[in-house]
């Protein structure tokens, strides 16, 4: 059965490929604009945000270093910091510029969709450039007929530590 039979006969039915894509830069512009309180509402309260180190990309948390491993608890509270002076990283915020492309939808298990989509993150900050760039594998469900963040996995395809070592923003 394809991804479109299964949407359509799930939670997700009446969600295809266009919402999906509409969703998804909703939430770059939000994180573009620093709206970052609008942002977190984008996810449900069991979700979690990771990025694995570019030497162990498909690492475990429970045995790998993750650069950013945060369940809702620990998003909310790096949305906190990001939105305080206290993160003088991101404080004035970064210019940032999230671009994202070749959105494919993927498995339907219960209630949630699996989707995948390639990035680039630029970032510009004291009159630098930098540019993550990657993959990311999106879980999401319907509330009360809305998309949600079930899980953000952010593979990155940086082949340096030292090109990725500072992950002060959200990708």
């Amino acid at each position: 059965m394809t991804a479109d039979a299964v949407l359509a006969t799930s939670r997700l039915a009446g969600i295809g490929r266009a919402e999906v894509e509409e969703f998804l830069y909703r939430e770059a512009e939000l994180l573009d604009d620093w709206d970052l309180d609008e942002w977190i509402t984008l996810f449900t309260e069991d979700a979690r945000y990771y990025v694995p180190c570019n030497d162990a990309p498909h690492g475990d948390a429970a045995r790998d270093l993750m650069l950013i491993d945060d369940t809702m608890f620990r998003l909310r509270a790096r949305v906190e910091r990001l939105n305080s002076r206290k993160a003088h990283r991101e404080y004035p915020h970064s210019n940032t510029s999230h671009q994202i492309a070749n959105v494919r939808l993927g498995e339907v298990e219960g209630d949630e969709l699996t989707v995948r989509a390639e990035f680039s993150v630029w970032r510009f900050r004291a009159e630098r450039a930098m540019c993550y760039v990657g993959r990311y594998t999106y879980r999401l469900r319907a509330v009360d007929g809305e998309l949600r963040i079930v899980m953000k996995h952010c593979l990155l395809s940086n082949t340096t530590l030292r090109q990725v070592s500072d992950v002060a923003i959200i990708l």
